[in-house]
């Protein structure tokens, strides 16, 4: 039996402000449905993934804020982090670790990402051809 991760709930605590920020990280808006002035489903996906993420207005019990550690895989930490600075996202410095490099950033309202360039994987890619 197949179990695809699809959709990640984030909560936020003002979703216009959020689909702009996550459009500047270059997500895409798959769904904005406005269903009731209390409920508001946005899907949005990042460049190049599978799954996505949920925000909106009267969709989760989570605080705003509350989500922490999700990663990005990414080609290059180095470049992912310059397109996001220059995008005028606040990121830390890059972090060699002995697996890859990481790169942290936070919404407006706290939730977490970490962008990751993993070693093995960029060297199963190039292993590929």
């Amino acid at each position: 039996m197949d179990m695809a991760l699809e959709v990640i709930p984030v909560p936020v605590s003002d979703t216009d402000r959020a689909i702009d920020f996550y459009k500047r990280v270059g997500f895409s808006v798959d769904m904005d449905q406005r269903i009731s002035p209390e409920l508001r489903f946005v899907q949005m996906t990042p460049p190049g993934s599978g799954c996505s993420i949920h925000i909106g207005e009267g969709t989760s019990t989570m605080a705003p804020g509350t989500v922490r550690g999700v990663i990005l895989v990414v080609d290059s930490a180095e470049e992912a982090k310059a397109a996001l600075n220059q995008a005028g996202v606040a990121t830390s410095e890059v972090e060699p670790q002995p697996w890859g490099k990481h790169v942290y950033f936070s919404d407006p309202d706290g939730n977490s990402w970490t962008l990751q360039e993993s070693y093995a994987r960029n060297q199963r890619r190039q292993a590929a051809g």
